[in-house]
């Protein structure tokens, strides 16, 4: 019989949840995808959500781990992919529920939305075209870093020669990555060394420790000072890019999507998203950001920044969301000294620093139901109450 691993949440919490996550985190899932596998000769055994995303319209997108039986009765894993609405990327095979909502579905690794995933997550292909394009990647073993269904992949690729970072996105991205990347080659940003109009980039390493690693030791954490240099160095060209939507403008939006998945704390999300919103933002320039700087996007080496990771969002925007955004993603981690230095050492007023600060923390509260870890709607809670806390001076 086929089993699907019961929402973390609990029943009485699922059931207040919106048609599209009642679908896809629910029992009917099961009958989706014993349908979509029929014509593989494929059998559903077992189903298990690991990753979800949602939208503030109720289109979401389910990443499974699932157990299936082949067409000659051999036991394999797999990873599945669903999503709704919106979110439904050309391509896809699509199924109804039965009740008016189409499903879109597809299995590791054809992402119809990332036309190249296939092929930058087989080792023996990456053995090939890697050195086709001048990587010497022969004997190269890959590890899969990150995989977000329809958006991006970052596979890890190590060989003899050097390891490497695969970057997949949709094609239509390519140009404007290459570009950011190329444009900011004065900083210790990864370099590009090859990229194919299907949707791959692949760049170098760069070296050092990620920030997060030292946040613990005073003498090796990077200073306000460095930070600011660092940002100082972005090419003004990036002003001219689209602008970046800064934390305070993002929290109506994560405020709203809390509350389809934990609407018995819509009160307080509703009270925290109304504070925000009169919040007083102050004046600041438009000027060149990395769009989501926080630790892990920092490597240090000899006490510099040596590293400078993830600059697909950089354009216009302000310079304090930036620093707000390190500070909020401390927040989480439970660096309240580090952060504290750090906000003690900026120009801003504690007025305008700590809504975005907090409206960061709103943004991060998502993250638990994402990964659908045991106790999720506890650790969301928990993430609110330090939006809270940050929000009114904590």
């Amino acid at each position: 019989m086929t089993s699907l691993l019961a929402p973390a949440a609990g029943p009485a919490l699922a059931e207040r949840w919106p048609p599209s996550l009642q679908l896809l985190l629910g029992e009917p899932a099961v009958d989706l995808w014993t349908a979509a596998l029929a014509p593989s000769g494929a059998s559903l055994r077992a189903l298990r959500a690991t990753s979800v995303s949602l939208r503030a319209d109720g289109a979401a997108t389910v990443q499974y781990a699932a157990q299936l039986v082949d067409a000659a009765g051999r036991p394999l894993g797999d990873t599945l992919a669903a999503t709704t609405g919106s979110r439904i990327p050309a391509g896809a095979a699509v199924l109804s529920d039965g009740a008016g909502t189409d499903v879109g579905l597809w299995r590791w690794p054809h992402d119809p939305a990332l036309p190249a995933l296939a092929r930058a997550t087989s080792a023996a292909a990456v053995r090939s075209w890697l050195p086709s394009l001048g990587v010497p990647a022969q004997g190269a073993r890959l590890r899969l870093r990150a995989y977000r269904p329809s958006r991006r992949a970052v596979v890890e690729v190590q060989a003899p020669g050097g390891r490497w970072f695969v970057k997949v996105v949709r094609p239509a991205e390519v140009d404007g990555l290459v570009g950011r990347h190329r444009l900011l080659a004065g900083l210790p940003v990864p370099e590009v060394l090859a990229a194919a109009d299907d949707g791959v980039v692949v760049l170098a390493e760069r070296p050092g420790t990620p920030v997060r690693a030292v946040l613990d030791d005073p003498q090796a954490r990077p200073s306000a000072a460095v930070l600011t240099d660092l940002l100082d160095r972005l090419p003004a060209a990036l002003a001219d890019r689209a602008p970046v939507r800064g934390p305070l403008e993002r929290a109506a939006g994560h405020a709203a999507v809390l509350g389809l998945v934990v609407p018995h704390l819509r009160p307080r999300l509703t009270a925290l998203a109304n504070a925000l919103a009169a919040a007083d933002p102050g004046e600041h320039p438009l000027v060149p950001v990395h769009g989501d700087l926080y630790e892990a996007q920092l490597l240090l080496a000899d006490g510099q920044v040596s590293g400078l990771l993830d600059v697909d969002g950089a354009g216009a925007g302000h310079r304090v969301d930036d620093l707000a955004n390190l500070l909020g993603h401390l927040a989480v981690l439970g660096a309240h000294g580090y952060r504290r230095e750090l906000a003690a050492a900026l120009p801003w007023p504690p007025e305008q620093l700590a809504p975005r600060v907090a409206a960061v923390v709103l943004g991060l509260a998502t993250g638990p139901f994402r990964v659908q870890g045991r106790g999720w709607p506890q650790a969301t809670e928990a993430r609110l109450a330090l939006a809270e806390e940050l929000l009114a001076g904590g």
